[in-house]
């Protein structure tokens, strides 16, 4: 091992009863993996292939600790002792691996996402103050609720404790309900609950009090809490600060975060994407880790091991939570003591298949490592049982994806890519502003590719003569796809232009442009905002009911309050018609009445693509099923099966190279 790269965190921290082997956390965060409430064993593989992988730490996702703490219909639940069983087994395939295990107890109070059966839910919180961004008025907590509540907490520790945990996790950030306690803008009563500092912290103390009474002296507990929740109604850095401070004498460290759940833009901390700077909340967590005598940790777009490395040296916190980290690479920790860090599969914040499936109730994964969220399928590459001749057309994502897990698994492989440069649309992607890192899966899938031993060949075009020389056993094909015009009236007065052919520079914008955006994600608002950036009045219009309708939420929000900023006009529900002169003409999705945008000297059209499938014609014939035929079999995927995301392209590839 070579530790000496990152000495700070791999050292080990002792804290109460527990000694952490390094300081890499994998913080709380759904999974919508568990089913009835109940670990299950997709989730045991899940938490372990990351301590199998060398992480530290790892803090489960919340357990509900009442029955009125069921904020969406897939939360793990800790409220009978029918749940230690499935928390054992965890505990066991975790330590196993030398990691520690802690989990998460909690209770949402106002913030209710969904209900397990459609119908709205009755919130609690300690008074009747809505929530802005679900829309709910809550009911106010009676004294013997809060009682009822303070159990729950205490009997849930109780529970990890009987299961083996090493510790758990008090959940009071992102505004929930120990945060709605101590907030004074949301805490209103005027019992022995509110008003003061001291009444509002009385509810945290005795939550906290009561875990201790039913757990042992050894058993850790740690207090998750945002550093000021960026919203003007939430709690603020100075709250925070000075709650820890009141309580750490009952807490054996503090997780500092940011943002809240109460409001859209609290909930873009909650999982940043890519357009926040890494590790950008250790400048909030140094004040906590100046102030207090227990362990800090903090969080927040800290993706690899150099940053956290840092984040230590420079006294901004003990422990580094690196959640998407060791989602998109659960070896990252091992790779980073060996010494490997070119081999780390850096996470890009795309949110895509992470929160991104949460958000839809889908478990958890990866876009450049499907592997995730699927480790009870593809947790053990088996080699092939015959070795095949296999070429692969095509050097985007879905190429090499399944031009390594194809080479891994011992078939003699080659990727051909017509260009200069593998990475695909992904090369167009990090063109567009504060979009740089999407970049990433292109380089690290093609050190994926390297390692894997398969051959590339670039600026090669393949034809069917080429197969027919080749002979190869297999082809799978990943030409991906181009530019979609679709048909529209045009007497030739705009001048219109692709997404494409903005990024690479190949047209010229004029002074007046308006984007049409037909599949309602970030590549339209990325080109508004491009070309806002060099001082085109640019207007966007989007075939949907918002821009980046189809995005994931946090991601989504992002885009909207840069549109904002930079003063872009939005129009929703516009499909294009025509263009007469400088005018033109789009019809309203619903009422069907026209939208006219008059003094446009540039179209630009953001209407997706249209798969490449020229060589697939070509090949068909190649792949008979005769025995004398040149080709045995040809498998397509990516977007020149259909166009879609670079996450049904990688996972497309990760399954052919697994089939073959």
């Amino acid at each position: 091992m070579n530790a000496t790269l990152f000495p700070r965190l791999f050292s080990p921290l002792q804290i109460r009863g527990v000694t952490l082997k390094n300081r890499i956390m994998s913080t709380g965060h759904d999974t919508t993996m568990p089913t009835d409430g109940h670990v299950n064993d997709a989730l045991i593989a899940y938490h372990e292939a990351r301590a199998r992988g060398g992480a530290g730490l790892i803090v489960m996702q919340v357990a509900g600790v009442h029955e009125t703490a069921r904020y969406t219909s897939h939360l793990l639940m800790a409220t009978d002792d029918g749940c230690i069983p499935g928390y054992r087994r965890l505990a066991d395939a975790v330590h196993a691996h030398g990691c520690t295990l802690f989990s998460q107890l909690f209770h949402p109070g106002r913030e209710l996402m969904e209900s397990a059966d459609g119908l709205l839910a009755v919130a609690y919180a300690p008074s009747s103050v809505p929530n802005e961004r679900f829309r709910v008025m809550p009911r106010e907590l009676s004294h013997a609720m809060i009682d009822e509540i303070v159990r729950g907490y205490g009997q849930a520790a109780r529970r990890m404790c009987e299961a083996g945990l090493d510790g758990v996790e008090f959940v009071a950030s992102h505004g929930y309900l120990p945060s709605q306690f101590l907030n004074p803008r949301v805490n209103q009563r005027t019992d022995a609950y509110g008003g003061t500092l001291e009444n509002r912290l009385r509810f945290l103390r005795e939550v906290l009090e009561e875990i201790r009474r039913q757990t042992s002296e050894d058993f850790v507990i740690g207090m998750r809490i945002s550093a000021g929740e960026r919203d003007a109604s939430g709690l603020t850095a100075e709250d925070a600060l000075e709650a820890c401070t009141q309580l750490q004498a009952q807490l054996d460290y503090v997780n500092i975060i940011a943002g809240n759940s109460a409001s859209l833009g609290g909930a873009m901390h909650i999982v940043p994407p890519m357009a926040f700077a890494n590790a950008y909340v250790a400048t909030d967590s140094r004040g906590f880790k100046e102030r207090l005598s227990i362990p800090v940790f903090v969080g927040g777009r800290i993706n690899q091991p150099h940053e956290a490395e840092a984040v230590i040296a420079n006294a901004q916190a003990d422990v580094c939570g690196m959640t998407r980290a060791l989602i998109c690479d659960p070896q990252m920790p091992v790779k980073a003591q060996a010494g490997k860090t070119d081999d780390i599969r850096a996470c890009i914040g795309c949110n895509q298949a992470c929160i991104g499936h949460f958000h839809r109730g889908y478990p958890i994964s990866c876009i450049q490592h499907p592997e995730t969220g699927r480790e009870l399928t593809y947790a053990e590459m088996k080699p092939a049982a015959r070795p095949r001749k296999v070429v692969v057309v095509g050097g985007g994502p879905a190429g090499m994806k399944a031009a390594a897990t194809a080479a891994k698994r011992g078939h003699d492989v080659t990727l051909y890519e017509a260009g200069s440069q593998l990475g695909g649309q992904a090369l167009l992607a990090q063109l567009l502003p504060r979009r740089s890192e999407f970049g990433g899966i292109a380089t690290n899938l093609a050190r994926e590719l390297e390692l894997s031993g398969a051959r590339v060949v670039k600026n090669t075009r393949v034809d069917a003569a080429l197969i027919r020389d080749l002979r190869p056993d297999v082809v799978i094909l990943a030409t991906g796809a181009a530019p979609y015009v679709p048909a529209f009236e045009s007497d030739g007065g705009v001048q219109v232009v692709n997404a494409w052919q903005v990024l690479r520079g190949e047209a010229k914008v004029g002074a007046r442009a308006l984007v049409v955006d037909w599949r309602s994600d970030w590549v339209g608002p990325g080109v508004a905002e491009l070309l806002a950036r060099a001082g085109t009045a640019v207007q966007l219009a989007v075939n949907g009911t918002h821009a980046g309708e189809t995005l994931p939420l946090y991601v989504r929000d992002d885009i909207a309050a840069e549109l904002h900023r930079r003063q872009i006009p939005v129009t929703p529900y516009a499909r294009l018609y025509g263009c007469d002169g400088d005018t033109v003409f789009m019809q309203h999705s619903t009422s069907e009445e026209p939208i006219v945008f008059e003094g446009v000297d540039t179209l630009v059209l953001c209407y997706g693509h249209k798969s490449e499938s020229e060589l697939e014609a070509a090949l068909r014939p190649l792949a008979n099923g005769r025995e004398d035929a040149a080709l045995a079999e040809l498998i397509t995927i990516g977007d020149c099966m259909a166009p879609r995301t670079a996450e049904e392209a990688v996972y497309e590839g990760l399954k052919a190279g697994w089939h073959i």
